[in-house]
Parts: C-alpha cells; structure tokens; sequence
C-alpha cells in the first residue's frame, strides 16, 4: 500500500537526524574546549616574570614558572644549595634550588625556574634551566626587560 504524496510520516526526517547530530555533537565539542581552557587559563603563560609575581596573588605551592635575568653578585652556592635573585629590572624575587645547576648558569644571564612561591615568599625551584647559547633569551624575558627599560641588546639575539 502506498501513502499519497501529501501525507507524512509522523517523525523526523533522516536530514533532520542528521543535522540534529551534528548540532549535539558540535554542542559537546563546545563544552569540552570551554572546560579545557577555564581548567588551563593560568598555566598557558609559559612562565612568570618577577613583575607579574608582585602584580598576582599567587598561590603559596601552586606551580609556575618563573623567568627573568639572574642579578648580577646575588649567587650564593653552599654545596648544592643555591640561592639567588632573579630580576626582570622593575622586580626581583629570590630563588631557592637545591641540586646541580646546568653549567651555563651564571649571573646577568637568562633563567627560567620551575617551582612554586613559599610562605616565606622566597621562590623555591625544583627545576632550572639556563639559556642554550650566548646569543639567546626567551621571547618573554626580552619583552619584559624592554618593558621595565632595563634591555642590552648586546647580550640578546
């Protein structure tokens, strides 16, 4: 038996399934990227400066990264304890590491140290690394030392 042109079938028609999925499932995408990115909005920035340390209520023990130039005669090394100061010009925090530095750290070079801030409000670093050359900073430590006017261009790119 077969139904006359005009009527239809109660129900959704296979285009409308179709697009109906799509929409759901562009939905769900939405909602993930928005989870992800809420969950990841403080940990995009690769690292911190001293600046942005002072400017945000950072967390005691929450992780970061902190980067900047190391202040010239603030190195002070008792066996593998090793404190010093990191700078980007405006600002300066103090760094705490226990263990080897890599051999190219030394003083008014680039850094960037991975920890977290104390109570003490001392930075205390589980990781530190040192920049690979003589002739390269980080994008970020340069636009902040340009920023705070304490910029040599001689010792950069």
């Amino acid at each position: 038996m077969t139904m006359p042109i005009g009527v239809r079938k109660s129900g959704w028609t296979r285009k409308q399934k179709r697009l109906a999925v799509i929409a759901g499932l562009a939905l769900v995408l939405a909602l993930a990227t928005t989870l992800v990115l809420v969950a990841l909005r403080d940990q995009i920035v690769f690292f911190h400066s001293p600046s942005d340390i002072m400017a945000r209520d950072i967390a005691i023990g929450q992780p970061i990264r902190l980067g900047g130039l190391v202040k010239d005669a603030s190195w002070v090394r008792e066996g593998q304890d090793n404190v010093f100061i990191v700078t980007d010009g405006a600002n300066d925090v103090t760094a705490r590491y226990v263990g080897l530095l890599p051999d190219l750290f030394r003083e008014g070079q680039g850094v960037v140290a991975e920890g977290s801030m104390g109570s003490d409000g001392q930075f205390t670093a589980t990781n530190v690394l040192a920049k690979h050359d003589e002739n390269y900073l980080p994008k970020e430590v340069v636009d902040a030392l340009k920023a705070s006017g304490e910029w040599r261009p001689e010792t950069a790119q």
